[in-house]
């Protein structure tokens, strides 16, 4: 956990895009592959390309962390809050839980990744940019 503060203080403040935002990676499905959950998207604050990839057929479940916490991020960045905020809710609640791919390398669980998210949004502070 102290391995992941520093990185997540340093990236806060990096740049707007990533003070107001959680994004993900990948799950650890397979060391290799990445899960197609818009990050490249999202990193290059190509918010509404992003939307399109999350909510098009990916060919990952619905009910996917991963893909939820992206899609509230995607939401939350075009000012459509309370989307953002269901989005998180699903992710925090969804049947599929795993530990997300962080920025620096680092999983966390995809539950404390939502909540921390919902939590950030609802109360109007930017946030952290937890994952890639």
């Amino acid at each position: 956990m102290k391995k992941i503060l520093l990185p997540l203080a340093a990236m806060a403040f990096a740049t707007p895009a990533a003070a107001q935002s959680i994004v993900v990676v990948t799950a650890p499905h397979n060391e290799t592959a990445q899960l197609p959950v818009a990050y490249a998207e999202l990193k290059a604050g190509q918010n509404r390309a992003a939307l399109a990839k999350l909510t098009g057929d990916s060919g990952i479940d619905a009910r996917d962390p991963s893909r939820l916490i992206n899609l509230g991020t995607a939401y939350a960045r075009l000012g459509r809050t309370a989307d953002a905020a269901a989005a998180y809710e699903a992710a925090a609640t969804s049947p599929i839980r795993y530990d997300l791919e962080l920025a620096n390398g680092d999983y966390m669980d995809s539950r404390w990744a939502a909540r921390t998210a919902l939590a950030n949004l609802s109360a109007g502070r930017p946030q952290l940019a937890l994952a890639q």
